[in-house]
């Protein structure tokens, strides 16, 4: 009997749920007509900040912060979706860790372009087949994504967000034990992160370099006495069973990705600006141009250097900085290093991840 009312709580609960959520949206339909008109991007990610630090900071639990931004995200995911459909496009195939990334962002209620290279994601953007696109710029234990740094030289495209990812690499395979190993298809640097769980449990069986860890699920899946190195998710679409989880050599594996569009964020409480420059090659010609961030205390998270492929010896360079190229320091500080440079372009200013 108790059962039976706790239940029917529940369902009246759930009622209420769905009202909510479909005032919210009929409200968020108004923001997108009035975004549309005004020609304003639709994907706003200083107000997705805001809207997930207020739920967190009211959420008493019992549920966790995790689950409950999980639950936002699909509900920002299905608000975006509204009308007018975004398209995101990503480093694919299906199921790679940038797929992965991009589903964290903007959940499973828009729609998805896997494309083949990095540069194949800028020009779906560009050409406006795609209202977003999602690239890795760099992983914690790689370094940096070179390609993706070459393509803002040319690109007018802003960077509107972050995102970082930890990675977790899976044995998958549909061997009963991983001593009938013969084979094991993966990406070479996935390969390379699992280098010593390789040697140590696998010591013999052949390693195949492959496109991406979904083509390697995909192969493993075909053939025998084989195995491959991918995500979990990957395991249910291929059929595949879950042999060894977390066998990465390194914990905290962390992949930071870019949502590149348009328009750049507006400001937040916490803000990351990305640009790049070039400068006459002349000692102390780095240093130099390195003090307008110091006069102004501005802390610097990243710097990159890219070969510009026009003259030998000369060299683009990539830095990231705390704050917002709208907060007056950084406008200052970005005026006083532009009188030093040959080129200069902000790439964009976005609300720091997590």
């Amino acid at each position: 009997m108790r059962l039976t009312k706790n239940r029917r709580k529940i369902d009246r609960i759930d009622e209420k749920i769905i009202e909510l959520l479909n005032k919210r949206a009929r409200t968020t339909l108004q923001i997108k007509r009035k975004k549309l008109m005004l020609k304003e991007a639709l994907y706003t990610p200083h107000r997705e900040k805001e809207i997930y630090e207020n739920v967190l900071k009211k959420n008493k639990g019992p549920l966790s912060k995790q689950s409950i931004k999980a639950i936002y995200r699909e509900i920002m995911s299905g608000s975006l979706s509204l009308e007018k459909t975004i398209k995101v496009a990503y480093l694919g195939p299906p199921l790679t860790f940038t797929h992965l990334a991009a589903l964290s962002k903007f959940g499973r209620s828009v729609a998805y372009t896997d494309c083949n290279g990095i540069g194949e994601v800028f020009n779906e953007v560009e050409k406006e087949r795609a209202d977003y696109g999602v690239v890795p710029i760099e992983n914690s234990i790689e370094g940096a994504v070179n390609y993706t740094f070459d393509m803002f030289v040319n690109s007018d495209l802003k960077i509107c967000s972050e995102i970082y990812l930890e990675v977790s690499h899976s044995l998958l395979g549909k061997v009963k034990d991983v001593g009938s190993i013969k084979k094991v298809y993966s990406h070479p640097q996935v390969f390379a992160q699992c280098r010593r769980w390789i040697e140590k449990r696998i010591p013999r069986a052949e390693l195949i370099e492959v496109s991406s860890t979904s083509k390697a699920a995909e192969l493993s899946s075909k053939r025998k006495n084989s195995a491959c190195i991918a995500s979990r998710m990957a395991a249910g679409k291929y059929g595949l069973k879950v042999l060894e989880s977390g066998i990465e050599d390194t914990a905290h594996n962390v992949t930071r990705f870019l949502v590149i569009g348009e328009k750049p964020a507006e400001p937040t409480e916490n803000n990351k600006t990305s640009i790049m420059f070039s400068i006459k090659d002349r000692v102390g010609a780095l240093h130099d141009i390195l003090v307008p961030f110091k006069k102004n205390r501005i802390n610097l998270t990243k710097i990159e250097s890219r070969p510009s492929r026009l003259k030998a010896w000369e060299y683009y360079f990539f830095v990231d900085l705390e704050g917002h190229y709208k907060d007056k320091k950084v406008e200052k500080a970005l005026s006083e290093l532009e009188k030093g440079c040959t080129y200069l372009k902000v790439l964009g200013s976005y609300p720091v991840g997590k």
